[in-house]
């Protein structure tokens, strides 16, 4: 499987610090609920240390982890595209700083300069893809084990 993309890394030196220049640092303690699916996507997150569980709730009272992102992992995306809403859950697994976005502010940034739209929405399809097969591959773990029983 290939390894994650970083977006900070994956931008310009340009496109990084047009970025960064909306960026706000701050931490979540261990164990605490960052977002919840269906809440409304308005931000998101680089992840500068610890790490975030990312999981999908497949019944009321069973959770599944899909993902563990850690430092340099991009945390959120539900904010770029419609109807902004989360499609998972995520958990600071470990007290978590990070940097954090807000959507509006860096939808300006992209009004500005459609170059650095561009670069980022690329990049965080490719996060997409990479995600699809990780999470894909943690429910199908799953199921293996459990035999869809939860």
């Amino acid at each position: 499987m290939p390894t994650a993309l970083r977006l900070l890394q994956a931008l310009s030196r340009e496109h990084r610090e047009k970025l960064m220049s909306v960026a706000r640092e701050v931490s979540f303690a261990a164990d605490e609920q960052i977002f919840e699916a269906g809440g409304t996507a308005d931000r998101f997150w680089v992840v500068r240390s610890g790490t975030v569980s990312l999981y999908q709730q497949v019944i009321a009272d069973r959770r599944i982890t899909v993902a563990q992102l850690g430092p340099g992992d991009l945390l959120g995306w539900s904010w770029l595209f419609r109807p902004h809403t989360w499609d998972f859950g995520a958990e600071a697994f470990s007290p978590v700083r990070s940097y954090e976005f807000d959507a509006a502010d860096v939808r300006v940034l992209f009004d500005q300069d459609p170059t650095l739209e561009l670069s980022v929405t690329r990049t965080i399809g490719a996060v997409l893809a990479h995600r699809l097969e990780t999470t894909r591959a943690a429910l199908i773990e799953h199921y293996a084990r459990h035999g869809g029983s939860g």
